[in-house]
């Protein structure tokens, strides 16, 4: 009795999708796809005014690498060639407060340094794409006076104000 039930539900259900079937197949004949829209053609800048961007990038890119090269030589041991950690003579010292207090102001200094490099070489990423001095958020030509302000910059004035940061 248990295979007359279980054939039962079986030629159903295939009753049941038979009679759909042929619905389905009317829908998806009147049901067009959605036409794939091209992709807008932004107007962007110019190829002189991304070559003077690509020019600021570099040269603040450059500044940066110059920058985290001196951290990196104020961090090291002169003595030692490693990176500078506390010493054991100053342990009594007062000065020792100040001498960490300096090195993590250092350290701060770089990571943000690096921070900022990662900054222009996403921009340098966005600029070979083609995708440099267009905002994020609206989609419109950020202004050239902010690029040339913050040339990493990735949102409008107007968005960045919104954002609030």
């Amino acid at each position: 009795m248990a295979k007359k039930i279980a054939k039962k539900t079986t030629s159903s259900a295939k009753t049941i999708r038979a009679k759909a079937s042929p619905a389905a197949k009317s829908m998806a004949m009147k049901a067009k796809p959605a036409p794939v829209k091209p992709p807008v053609a932004r107007k962007g800048y110019n190829k002189t005014e991304l070559t003077y961007f690509k020019k600021i990038i570099l040269e603040k890119r450059k500044e940066i690498l110059e920058e985290l090269e001196t951290l990196k030589a104020s961090m090291m041991d002169v003595t030692t060639g490693e990176y500078a950690t506390e010493n054991s003579t100053y342990s009594l010292h007062m000065e020792q407060g100040t001498d960490t207090m300096e090195r993590e102001k250092t350290f701060l200094f770089a990571s943000r340094e690096g921070k900022f490099l990662n900054y222009l070489d996403d921009a340098l990423k966005r600029l070979e794409k083609g995708e440099y001095g267009f905002c994020l958020d609206c989609g419109t030509l950020i202004d050239k006076e902010r690029l040339e302000a913050v040339p990493h910059a990735q949102l409008c004035i107007n968005c960045k104000l919104k954002r609030g940061k």
